[in-house]
């Protein structure tokens, strides 16, 4: 039903509805038959289903399996420690599950936003009575009242306006308001038409009546809900990592053990023993600290972002904006202020002047009556918003007003006598008192006013309006709409009798014209400009006019080149997937007078191009696109509830520049998630390798599962975070977004912490375990019992040495390519925690009557810390070696 296109009448037939609105029977009928104007919940998981997913993502898998068989290697094998080490592992599981589930236990309330947006009583007609009804309780047919700062509740068909202005930015993302008027509307969009209201906008100026032809998910507003809740949310880089990284360490382990079981197998061991034996690796090969430092990191990660104004939602966001390669960022309340302001004026004909360059007093000295005409020409009202001053009303009108009290700030309101309001003929006019007698002043589109002018002021005389004058004008306005601006013409005329209205508006002298624009922010073209240095491209897509939206994105840097894409809504519409996949391909482009499908579109276009798409926006429209995105980033102060649900990150303060903050922090998170990994993983080395010696050489087990456990979950913990919270590198934002196929655990990371730091750490180890034992008259093949005292202080030395080793090595995983002492050793104090807790904990573990109950240690003798520095010490020269041929490298 094109209802925008029938005359007021029909529209009114064709919904079996009159101008008295619906009877009470006939609309209790309708709303049985059409259901409540609301916005239906889609059925979602049971919160307990959801939160039993968080203990079961792929890395939770591996841990369950590790304490599964830690608890089947106790069973089989009692008194080595395998029971407390399950116990552990799974208390991990819960903990690191419950918080994720916190955290993102509010992923998608964009419904529940939604319906508060909505006004929740509404002025109706019923039995052609006024009456208060539900907003719920609407129905097609209802007859509703529209006044000012009310907002609209269901998709409307006007009947009648009164200077009705409608501010559509939440829906459509246009940041100009729009007048209303009941005539037919020949345009094709519903969304677009003159004489349509839609749900979730609200009236600026005046008043009027439309009768309601769609409620609850059947509105423009419902369909975009329904968009938002059927849109798939991107898997973020991290997870994805993540998956694949736990899907390696697990085929890892397997592999291993089951090459351990095999090759026992073949040497004699007996079955039993080599299968739990080859459990014990298992265990081992799967860093159990890995998942509460990876999320304990992004938590300190995240709340360092929120000090810098940047909230996220959910962890994974944080590393997913150091990875983006694109924003799609909205014009409207992100890249400017969502506020207009008069930029520039015409004075008569003969003055252009740009007003943040001339203050507007200085003009109004040679020219008064164009501020004068901006002065009484509009419906703006004074509020109190506690205690402070402000102007409601159109934004448009607000800023002429807020230029014309700047001009002539003394001038007190001037009586109005009589109004020609705002309607087709987009031109306002009212009659004013004044001391000279009454006076029209009037404002409208130059296309509508500057043909009812005969004469123009020109150096503060009048001359008549000659075409050399009229083409004056006209090139005048061109030059401000190709800049962007939106362009008002001003004219007046003195009255000597009364007159009919029809007759007001001849004979107006051009006072001059006021070009507006909603500014960009002071701080975008900076934040522009380190997108592009990062490597990061920057998109505008916005439901503004394409002439506004290139002369921001000229103005913030968007946009350098001569020759730039501009693709309008119309012209996305006839662009099929591949098409539309090549036009992506351009390096600066501007997307105008778009809808919400078609931005969710572009976002869809982009993540088939490879790219990790960041999406900015505060409107109810871009709700869908934020959430498809693999980075949703919504506005804090002027974003809609709907856009902050569906984001994965809110700008506290809407400064873009907060963006590019977030960016250097995702990152540094990045780059410090592989640190830890690192240093996680040599440890992973040192633990494994007495495993392996126990089994293939039949000495005694250098290392219980219970001291390796200590490592894991004890004495790196804090190291490791440490490592996961160091601060951006200067440089990290004059890279390009690391490539997509770059894997968290690539291949030199491997190598590093697996064949070169991990085998020196396992060296080491092994080293002091029999330094003990043979120090001690140890020979080879002589049993050794768990309590005997050899036995507990050469696995202490075995357990220490690892310790000792990881002090070294959290300096050394700093970086992977600068010197130790070019990173500064103590800058960072998380880690000088981390290492006095290690050695405070060693220590313990060493000395005291507890540490040694539970960890099954003994005392250690001087000689035995002294065998271990000349490990350390190799550790660091071989690093620093290998860190100075990868420099050549790179510089070579």
């Amino acid at each position: 039903m094109r209802i925008h296109r029938l005359s007021v009448p029909d529209a009114l037939a064709s919904l079996r509805s009159t101008e008295h609105g619906l009877s009470s029977s006939e609309a209790a009928r309708r709303l049985g038959e059409f259901g409540p104007n609301r916005l239906e919940k889609v059925a979602r998981e049971p919160l307990g289903l959801r939160l039993l997913k968080e203990f079961f993502s792929f890395f939770s898998v591996i841990l369950w399996i590790a304490a599964a068989l830690a608890f089947l290697g106790e069973a089989f094998d009692r008194g080595q420690g395998m029971a407390r080490v399950g116990l552990a592992v799974v208390i991990v599981i819960l903990v690191c599950g419950a918080f994720s589930f916190w955290q993102d236990y509010r992923v998608d309330r964009a419904l529940a936003a939604l319906e508060k947006l909505l006004p929740q009583q509404v002025q109706a007609l019923r039995d052609g009575n006024l009456r208060q009804v539900a907003a719920e309780g609407l129905v097609p047919g209802d007859v509703v009242l529209l006044e000012q700062g009310s907002v609209i509740p269901a998709d409307g068909r006007l009947l009648e306006s009164s200077r009705l202005r409608v501010n559509d930015a939440p829906l459509t993302g246009e940041s100009v308001p729009r007048s209303r008027d009941p005539d037919p509307s020949p345009e094709e969009d519903l969304r677009r038409s003159s004489n349509v209201v839609l749900a979730g906008t609200s009236v600026l100026s005046g008043r009027g009546r439309a009768v309601v032809f769609a409620t609850g998910a059947h509105t423009e507003f419902g369909k975009v809900a329904r968009l938002t809740q059927a849109t798939e949310k991107a898997v973020s880089p991290l997870r994805r990592e993540l998956t694949y990284l736990s899907r390696w360490i697990a085929a890892l382990a397997v592999a291993i053990g089951l090459a351990f079981f095999a090759v026992s197998a073949l040497i004699g061991v007996p079955f039993w023993r080599g299968f739990i034996f080859s459990i014990g690796i298992i265990v081992a090969m799967v860093p159990e600290g890995l998942l509460p430092t990876l999320t304990l990191s992004l938590v300190l990660a995240a709340r360092r972002m929120a000090r810098r104004n940047v909230l996220v939602r959910h962890l994974s966001s944080v590393e997913t904006l150091g990875s983006t390669t694109v924003i799609c960022a909205d014009k409207t309340g992100t890249l400017t202020e969502n506020r207009m302001r008069a930029r520039e004026v015409l004075l008569g004909l003969d003055e252009h002047v740009e007003l943040h360059a001339t203050h507007p007093r200085t003009l109004a000295g040679r020219q008064p009556e164009l501020f004068l005409a901006a002065c009484s020409c509009h419906e703006v009202r004074e509020s109190d918003d506690h205690g402070k001053r402000v102007l409601v009303g159109d934004p448009t009108e607000v800023a002429l007003l807020e230029m014309a009290q700047k001009a002539l700030p003394g001038l007190s309101s001037l009586r109005r006598l009589d109004e020609i309001p705002f309607d087709e003929r987009m031109r306002h006019s009212v009659v004013c008192e004044t001391p000279q007698g009454p006076v029209l002043y009037c404002k409208g589109a130059p296309e509508s006013l500057l043909p009812l002018c005969v004469q123009a002021y020109d150096g503060g005389q009048l001359r008549p309006l000659d075409a050399e004058a009229r083409g004056q004008i006209a090139r005048a306005q061109k030059a401000m709409a190709g800049r962007g601006l939106r362009v008002l013409a001003f004219a007046r005329r003195e009255l000597t009798r009364p007159s009919e209205h029809d007759a007001l508006e001849q004979d107006l002298t051009f006072c001059g014209l006021v070009g507006l624009e909603d500014p960009p922010r002071a701080e975008v073209p900076e934040a522009v400009r380190k997108c592009r240095e990062a490597g990061i491209q920057v998109i505008m897509v916005t439901g503004d006019h394409p002439y506004t939206a290139m002369a921001i994105a000229r103005e913030v840097g968007i946009v350098r080149s001569t020759d730039p894409a501009v693709i309008t809504g119309e012209q996305l519409a006839r662009l099929s997937t591949i098409e539309l996949q090549l036009a992506l391909d351009a390096p600066e482009i501007v997307f105008a007078r778009v809808a919400a499908d078609q931005k969710l579109r572009i976002v869809e276009a982009l993540k088939r191009k490879q790219q990790v798409v960041a999406v900015t926006g505060d409107g109810v429209n871009d709700a869908p696109a934020l959430k498809a995105a693999h980075i949703g980033v919504a506005m804090g102060q002027s974003g809609t509830d709907v856009a902050k649900e569906a984001a994965d990150v809110v700008l506290l303060d809407d400064n873009f520049a907060s963006l590019v903050n977030g960016v250097e922090e995702g990152r540094a998170t990045y780059q410090n998630i592989r640190k830890f990994l690192t240093y996680v993983l040599v440890h992973n080395v040192a633990e494994l390798v007495p495993y392996l010696g126990f089994a293939l050489f039949t000495i005694p087990l250098p290392l219980t599962p219970v001291q390796l456990l200590s490592i894991d979950m004890g004495t790196d913990a804090l190291t490791a975070l440490g490592l996961g919270v160091e601060k951006p590198q200067a440089d990290v934002m004059r890279h390009p977004p690391r490539p997509q196929h770059e894997r968290l655990l690539s291949t030199r990371l491997a190598l590093r912490a697996y064949l070169f730091l991990g085998v020196i750490e396992a060296t080491a180890a092994m080293g002091a375990f029999f330094f003990v034992l043979h120090g001690s008259g140890w020979t080879y093949g002589q049993p050794l019992a768990a309590a005997d005292p050899l036995y507990l202080r050469a696995t202490t030395a075995c357990l220490s040495a690892i310790v000792v080793m990881q002090v070294v090595n959290v300096f050394l995983c700093r970086s992977s390519v600068r010197s130790v002492f070019s990173t500064g050793l103590l800058d960072n104090r998380l880690i000088l925690w981390g290492v006095l807790l290690e050695v405070a904990l060693v220590l313990a573990a060493n000395y005291t009557p507890w540490g040694n109950a539970a960890l099954g240690t003994a005392p250690l003798g001087l000689d035995v810390w002294l065998f271990m520095l000349p490990f350390a010490l190799a550790m660091v020269v071989l690093e620093e070696l290998r860190k100075w041929l990868v420099r050549r490298g790179i510089r070579g």
